[in-house]
């Protein structure tokens, strides 16, 4: 299957129905790995592929190189997704996800906070990079 910004989108369009599944039944207020198991349950019920704490290495010189990442969900080897469940956002938390991006060659990252009223409000951001600008639409 090959990736287009219409899969995308609706890639992030499911996986955001997921996690406002998850932040309807459990609200704000907890911790982050309270939500990373319930969003793998939601995921897994939806049947989207996903890989969960992803550890990312950098090639480096011809070597495989661990860099102690992990990134929280890489849907269909396309989406980088990092859960977090903070006040606010940082820039260091999108540091973080652009270079999952960079790192697992995907792109497009969303970033979920469940530390918010509502996920599609104000609790989801999605990220593009290079690789986003050079898909087709459809």
């Amino acid at each position: 299957m090959k990736t287009t910004k219409e899969y995308l989108k609706d890639l992030v369009y499911k996986v955001n129905g997921a996690a406002i599944e998850v932040h309807k039944s459990l609200g704000p207020g907890l911790l982050e790995s309270v939500y990373h198991k319930c969003l793998n349950y939601e995921l897994s019920q939806n049947g989207i592929y996903f890989q969960s704490e992803l550890k990312i290495c950098v090639n480096y010189k011809e070597v495989d190189l661990d860099t102690n990442l992990r990134c929280d969900f890489l849907i269909d080897d396309c989406l980088v997704v990092e859960l977090k469940a903070i006040e606010t956002i940082l820039p260091v938390h999108e540091a973080q996800i652009l270079t999952y991006m960079k790192l697992l060659k995907a792109p497009m990252g969303l970033m979920i906070n469940f530390n918010c009223t509502h996920i599609y409000k104000e609790g989801q951001k999605t990220y593009v990079n290079e690789m986003y600008r050079n898909l087709s639409e459809t």
